[in-house]
């Protein structure tokens, strides 16, 4: 693999505003080192604050700035998906970090460095992590399930946050799913992949935008997307159901032939009931996530809406 020349930072930003001041003069630093060949591609992923505003005004008359501005909120792996899709062919890679600086967009020549190794995907590995107790520990079970249940290799506390080749690139552009899990993508188109350890900041500014419900939605794109095990985890448990109950059946002949005595049946009957009937919800639960996964693909419904690019420093209207 030929040595790293060109590189694009790709950046999604959503309600960023506090944040995008230090944003902006950190880029500007790293691209004015000398010798960097870096250019700068923000995603603006329809937010409701002062953030689109900000980033047209931070960037119009830049040359090594580019912006694509969503037409609503489409969430953050299809604002990266939009992303990569513009990337420029004379970019030999693509650095992904966040717009709220947890990601620290310095390290960058320490992943070219890596990269320069032979390799073709660097991703960050969260050595620490400076957030809540409980978030932590719930990444923390997360990453490991994942990996546990995976029918790809994941590497453990790896996010977004990543160096990736420009053949990774045009890979992941041909994948066409709805529901994207971008780290698992990546992992699964292959290539010669590593990891760099790094601390994890706090946020620059402003809020996180990833709410328990969005954290339980990441965790169920990977599971269902590069898993099979909550499919097969019915069969587990109905082949379970039905040795408990064979087992119960034993019994129950074996007190009435030997003893001629049979268990009060009532509660016995109640607590069977409940169990199969929660059984039952659950695998009718698993199998619909799956259906539903398969309704929203045939749609063929495109990823994301367009409605604004800046390309070079110049507002362009799509």
């Amino acid at each position: 693999m030929n040595a790293i020349k060109s590189i694009t930072i790709l950046v999604p930003v959503f309600n960023e505003a506090a944040s995008l001041p230090e944003l902006f003069a950190r880029l500007d630093r790293l691209i004015a080192q000398p010798g960097a060949d870096s250019n700068v591609v923000i995603v603006e992923d329809g937010s409701t604050d002062e953030t689109a505003f900000l980033v047209e005004q931070a960037i119009t008359g830049k040359e090594r700035y580019s912006a694509i501005f969503l037409s609503r909120n489409f969430g953050h792996a299809m604002a990266l998906t939009a992303g990569l899709s513009h990337i420029s062919e004379s970019s030999d890679a693509v650095f992904i970090i966040d717009g709220d600086l947890q990601d620290p967009p310095e390290l960058l020549q320490q992943f070219v460095e890596k990269m320069n190794d032979g390799y073709d995907v660097v991703y960050g590995i969260r050595r620490k992590r400076k957030e809540g107790f409980f978030k932590k520990m719930c990444y923390k079970l997360y990453y490991r399930l994942l990996k546990k249940f995976s029918n790809i290799k994941m590497p453990l506390d790896a996010g977004d946050f990543s160096l990736i080749s420009r053949r990774v690139v045009v890979q992941l552009n041909k994948l066409p799913e709805e529901s994207r899990y971008l780290r698992g993508l990546r992992s699964w188109v292959g290539f010669k992949q590593t990891g760099l350890e790094y601390d994890r900041d706090r946020r620059s500014g402003g809020k996180t935008k990833y709410s328990i419900r969005s954290l339980f939605k990441l965790a169920f794109n990977g599971i269902f997307n590069f898993s099979e095990f909550p499919i097969r985890f019915i069969g587990i448990i109905g082949l379970s159901s039905i040795l408990v109950s064979l087992v119960y059946l034993v019994v129950t002949l074996y007190k009435k032939i030997i003893f001629n005595t049979v268990p009060e049946g009532f509660t016995a009957l109640i607590f069977a009931i409940v169990l199969f009937s929660g059984v039952q919800l659950l695998s009718l639960g698993i199998i619909g996530e799956y259906i539903l996964r398969i309704f929203f693909q045939v749609k063929k419904r495109p990823l994301y809406i367009v409605k604004a690019t800046i390309t070079n420093g110049k507002p362009s209207d799509d």
